[in-house]
């Protein structure tokens, strides 16, 4: 079991080591750094009303599809994620397993294996939440194939792909941008490494 301090640390860690390609992403990630570093260990696990949440978005290796669930409690279409749990062995590692629990997909291939994040997105919660206030949510990317089938989980009413330029008309105001500047984060950190 890894404690709440170890995974701050990887958070830490992850969060420091990442240049936003966005200038708002980065303006975030130190707001983000600032947040764990006063708060530690007690805003990794949903005690607190405010705590970090893991992500993922589940994309096509090319890029022109997108996963996203349905959710049960916000009524609107997001990527897949979730709580860190005890047993998480990192932020990254616990976006993963929610990706996998939620998706119904097994095969989900890290974009990048170190788990580097690709979005920053701190939102208030409804009351249908309950104790959550505002989730700082540290987004990652995985890869599947269009022809892998999701299943809904306890969490969702409805799994699917959609392409990138068709999301649904449910998804948050701000998810299409969101969207958009994980895939030119993403399209960049290619380019860098080809």
């Amino acid at each position: 079991m890894t404690s709440a301090d170890a995974l701050a640390a990887t958070a830490l860690d992850s969060m420091r080591s990442w240049s936003p390609l966005s200038p708002a992403q980065a303006a975030l990630r130190e707001e983000y750094v600032a947040f764990v570093e006063e708060g530690r260990g007690d805003v990794i696990f949903r005690g607190g009303a405010e705590h970090l949440t893991g992500s993922c978005f589940v994309l096509t290796p090319d890029l022109l599809h997108v996963l996203l669930c349905f959710h049960r409690k916000g009524q609107f279409w997001v990527q897949v994620g979730g709580h860190v749990e005890p047993g998480d062995e990192s932020l990254a590692a616990g976006a993963f397993r929610e990706a996998r629990e939620e998706s119904g997909i097994v095969g989900l291939v890290p974009f990048e294996p170190d788990g580097a994040p690709v979005d920053l997105h701190r939102h208030a919660l409804s009351s249908r939440f309950g104790t959550c206030l505002v989730h700082w949510d540290v987004g990652y990317a995985a890869f599947a194939e269009l022809d892998a089938l999701p299943v809904v989980s306890d969490e969702s009413e409805a799994v699917a792909w959609f392409r990138v330029d068709r999301l649904p008309p449910d998804t948050p105001d701000d998810f299409p941008v969101r969207l958009r500047t994980v895939l030119e984060e993403m399209t960049h950190r290619r380019r860098a490494s080809a």
